[in-house]
């Protein structure tokens, strides 16, 4: 959040009126952006695309893209940025020798993108859960079945998210395919669901990131808790990561330190490499 902050600030500096009127390096360029499917990412999306309009681009609506289909796109040179990297969430995703014509550049959120499970605090004080191993007990099972299949229901991520493929991963390795159900619709409407039914004194299961709206309706250590995966056994792309799976000092969490399963991620612009040649202004908005 503070390199948003700093972000905001640049913005508010480029828009004093001497230097748009003096320099306008954008000037008669088109540009293309994209914005994840997931709407938290939407403020980045638009505190650059704003940032990018005040050095005189005119930068056109975004796209809203699932990442491999935009990492895809950026490739291509279809699209020439966005704000929504997660790295190294993200790694796996992008195309063979994406590297050749896309770029990473600065950050947004430098190990600012935390993710995890969440469970409402009275389940997980009334059946001490503390991990997600603690979801195969039946009574846990039971409490958090709300649809009648006999397993325990998480709210979990749409298919094309990076998140998808981790829980997938965490589903594998530590035998949860008998024991708990991930619903994986849209990644709104199912938090909105799973919301009302907290409000309606239900158990909830939940995967999040945080910055997100969602932990803003739920706070953790007051609502919901972070709970602990089993062990820590990373996917492949995580591997380079590792030492940021288990993450300390988090508000809420059911153990000091958190063995969150997920990589503290960097959030990322990710840009077409012909793009950032020909806009020199524009990369150097982005490292800043």
């Amino acid at each position: 959040m503070k390199r948003l902050f700093l972000l905001a600030t640049a913005l508010i500096m480029m828009s004093v009126p001497a230097f748009a009127a003096n320099h306008l390096p954008g000037k008669g360029v088109e540009v293309k952006p994209a914005r994840a499917t997931w709407d938290t990412g939407y403020f980045q999306e638009a505190l650059v695309r704003a940032g990018l309009e005040e050095l005189g681009y005119k930068v056109d609506k975004p796209k809203d893209l699932a990442n491999p289909l935009f990492y895809q796109a950026v490739m291509l040179g279809d699209i020439d940025y966005w704000t929504n990297g997660w790295f190294p969430n993200h790694t796996s995703q992008m195309p063979k020798h994406s590297e050749e014509r896309v770029e990473i550049v600065g950050y947004v959120a430098k190990a600012g993108g935390l993710q995890g499970y969440l469970v409402s605090k009275k389940e997980v004080e009334k059946y001490n859960i503390t991990s997600l191993d603690d979801f195969k007990r039946p009574e846990v099972m039971k409490a958090f079945d709300s649809n009648g299949d006999g397993k325990a229901d998480l709210t979990a991520c749409p298919p094309g998210w990076g998140c998808e493929k981790v829980i997938a991963h965490h589903f594998d390795v530590y035998g949860l395919d008998d024991y708990v159900n991930p619903i994986k619709a849209g990644y709104s409407a199912s938090m909105a669901d799973t919301i009302a039914r907290y409000n309606a004194g239900e158990p909830v299961f939940f995967y999040t990131w945080a910055p997100n709206w969602t932990i803003g309706k739920l706070k953790p250590g007051k609502d919901v808790m972070w709970i602990n995966v089993p062990k820590i056994i990373p996917r492949e792309a995580q591997k380079p990561g590792v030492d940021r799976m288990t993450v300390s000092g988090i508000e809420g969490a059911v153990t000091d330190p958190l063995k969150a399963g997920f990589v503290v991620s960097d959030i990322q612009v990710v840009a077409n490499k012909e793009f950032l040649k020909k806009n020199p202004a524009a990369k150097k908005f982005f490292e800043v």
